[in-house]
């Protein structure tokens, strides 16, 4: 328990992902900052998961490639 995103905080990551695949990195801080300039997010604690979840996405594809 605690890990648990809804479907749209999920849809919207991987749309931004997409979108821009060379904008967002790892980092959290950076991501929340590009948020603000890519996406029109009106909930500070939406934009805040969705910059944690691209964060996550992208800590599990290094993951995925290192093997």
């Amino acid at each position: 328990m605690g890990k648990i995103r809804t479907v749209l905080i999920k849809k919207i990551s991987k749309e931004l992902i997409e979108k821009y695949p060379n904008i967002f990195t790892s980092d959290f801080d950076t991501n929340k900052e590009l948020l603000n300039k890519y996406a029109e997010i009106d909930s500070k604690h939406l934009r805040n998961r969705i910059a944690g979840y691209i964060v996550n996405l992208f800590k599990l594809r290094e993951r995925i490639e290192s093997i």
